[in-house]
Parts: structure tokens; sequence; C-alpha cells
């Protein structure tokens, strides 16, 4: 079972909770060839599709954390490990600031408020308008996951796996949520979601959470992940992903678990589930659901029952992110920042863009006529496919 959880370090989800393992990527690193399989070469493809950089710009390194860019009314919200924050309309920066000496997590907004966070535990708001500091709280452990903005407040995942909620005016809390963790787990770079009068959140054990978002009561919960085996990595069976809700349906993916959607209007009924192991996540749109498996192989899956429609596994052990989908098309990036452009239908490769060749570690998100992605060495950049 070592060589899924290498591939889950690579992929910045480092092994935490009571016992952890803290080589960081430099150390354990399988494409220079020290460790674990070899990535997959890529091969030539005959384009179907034109894409190409709309725009670029470079925010700093992530270090050893995941960022993840907001998306607000068209301006989008970046931060870097060095403390840097900003905003970007249409490829220019409008403002940017030295948030904190050092950040872990970022960033969330509802384009009035932009909240990241920090290794100890801060929590920093500023306003979306010019990056005026509002305020800053505490948590109890370490922000990896990138607070989540909502009409109710702030909701904030901290590396103990408690979930709080924060009033977006000044940062008091309104309340948190615990419960018991398994002695080992993946370190998770994966926030709280809003949905309704819901706050979702995964947690190890393969346990998806559905809370009360007035109160921070336990309403449902569902089993994406039955941990099982003879040892304690053997046991880990974590959802380290963001859920995916969408009308009534929600849906998550589990590593060395499964993927599983279920039906909130039948009170959170299972609808299918099926032996799947992940640490990317997975987006769904009217007919499909799309995920990337532990070794980087992209799958297209039936939103009703999770049948089979198509796999793409010229990408393995390439550090494959999470997808994002839009119209006729899937996209992913993998560890020399490739960006790979999917045909939606069949998963043949339609187009290709290059980046920066550092990793891309965050899940690619929908902007326009095309994605965005933010790279560990830094690049922000606006992909447009045609």
């Amino acid at each position: 079972m070592l060589r899924p959880l290498i591939a889950a370090v690579l992929a910045s989800l480092l092994l935490g909770g009571c016992a952890t393992v803290s080589e960081s990527i430099n150390k354990i690193n399988p494409w220079a060839g020290k460790t674990g399989p070899k990535p997959t070469e890529l091969q030539s493809i005959k384009g179907t599709a034109e894409a190409r950089a709309r725009w670029s710009v470079n925010i700093g390194k992530a270090g050893n954390y995941v960022f993840t860019p907001a998306q607000v009314d068209g301006s989008v919200y970046v931060a870097a490990a060095d403390g840097t924050l900003a905003r970007i309309d249409e490829g220019a920066i409008t403002w940017r600031i030295k948030a904190a000496p050092a950040l872990s997590a970022g960033v969330g907004s509802d384009g009035r408020l932009v909240v990241v966070g920090t290794a100890k535990g801060d929590v920093l708001a500023f306003s979306a308008s010019d990056g005026k500091p509002l305020w800053q709280v505490k948590v109890t452990s370490e922000v990896l996951a990138a607070p989540t903005v909502g009409d109710v407040g702030v909701a904030v995942k901290s590396g103990d796996n408690r979930i709080f909620l924060l009033d977006a005016k000044d940062g008091a809390r309104k309340w948190f949520y615990q419960r018991a963790t398994p002695p080992l787990s993946l370190r998770s770079f994966a926030g709280p979601v809003f949905a309704e009068q819901y706050v979702f959140a995964g947690f190890p054990g393969g346990k998806l959470m559905a809370l009360d978002a007035k109160n921070g009561a336990p309403i449902w919960e569902g089993t994406v992940a039955l941990p099982k085996g003879a040892t304690e990595l053997d046991r880990v069976a974590d959802i380290v992903s963001l859920p995916v809700f969408d009308g009534s349906q929600l849906c998550a993916v589990a590593f060395q678990g499964r993927v599983a959607c279920f039906d909130l209007k039948q009170g959170g009924q299972l609808m299918w589930a099926r032996d799947f192991s992940s640490t990317s996540g997975l987006v769904v749109d009217g007919r499909y659901l799309f995920t990337v498996d532990a070794k980087g192989a992209v799958h297209a899956l039936e939103r009703d029952n999770g049948g089979s429609v198509w796999k793409q596994d010229k990408l393995l052990h390439r550090n494959v992110s999470g997808p994002a989908a839009r119209r006729n098309f899937v996209a992913v990036g993998d560890m020399v920042g490739v960006i790979h452009i999917l045909r939606r239908e069949d998963g043949d490769f339609a187009a290709r863009v290059n980046t920066d060749g550092t990793p891309v570690l965050t899940p690619l998100q929908v902007m326009g006529s095309g994605f965005l992605v933010q790279t560990a060495g830094g690049t922000v950049a606006a992909i447009e496919v045609q």
C-alpha cells in the first residue's frame, strides 16, 4: 500500500494526525527515479481544439502548501506561501498586499471579503475592493484548506479536522464541530462547502457530513469509504477533496475507498457507489461525473448510476490534478504544469497548454470560455479553449 501513499504525498497530501510522515515533495520524487513508478511519457497528439493562455500572472510559489484561487464576478483572488495576496482583473493586478509573513491556505471570497489562513492557525480577512485588513482570529490548528465565504459566515477547516463558522463582520466564532479521527490520516487541503442550509465537509475515515449552517449540529452522515486492512496505513480511507453538490445530488470520493453519490431529497440515501481511490477530487455536469484515480487515470462515469463511460490512462503517475469540465471539454493539470484538454464524450486528447513547468496541485476551475489554473510555481493563468 506504500505506492499509493507516495502518490498522495506527491499531491501535497502529507500524512498527518497522531502519526506523521514529514517528507516534503522534494524528498519523495519518483519522477527523479528515486522511488516509485516512472511517470508516463507524453505522446504527441492530433489536436482537435485550440487552447492558449489568454493571460498569465505570477503571484508567488506555493511552497509545501496548496493555494486555490477564488473567482467572483470576473475577479480572481490569489495567494502565495510568502504571504502575498492579490486581486486580478482580466490579467491585470488590481491590488497586491503582504497579508502575513507567511500563508498556508487561500483563498476564500464572496466578492466583499477575501479570507486566507496560516500554519499558526490564523484566519485573516481583507476587503475585496482594496485589500484593506478587516479582522484576524485564531483557530485550534494550522489552516491548510481555503476558507469558504457564504451568506451565513466564513467556514474554516483546521488541520485537526475541526469545522469553524466565523462571523463575516468581525471573525467572532459562531460555532465549531469536531469528531473523533483515526490514528493516521491524510492532511487535507479541501475545506467545507456551503449548500442551501448546510455545511458539507469530508473527514478522515471516509465520512461525509452535513452540518446545520445555523448552529453546526450534525444533520446527516454519509459513508464514502470504510477503512479496511491489517495496518493503520492500509486503513487510511479519507475524503481529502471537496464534495460536489448539484441539485439534490451530493457526490464525493475517498482515498483507498469509493466514489459515491447520495440523494438529499431522499434523506441522503445512497444512490450508487463503486470502489475507487483518489486524492484529486471530482466534478459533475448534466450527465457525467469526472474524477482522477490515485494512479492518474481520468475517468468519466454516468452521473445517475456510476457506470463507466471512458477512461484516459495515458497520464499515469503524472500526479494529475482534479478536473474541471466545461461544455465539450474536461481539463486537468500534471506534475510539470502541462494542462491537458480532453474531449468530454470519449476522453481523447483535444489540446495541451504548457505553463511554468511546476506541478498543478489544485483542481482546475471553469472560467469564461476555458479554465483557470494556479501552479505550485505561482503562475495563475486563464486558459482559453475553442
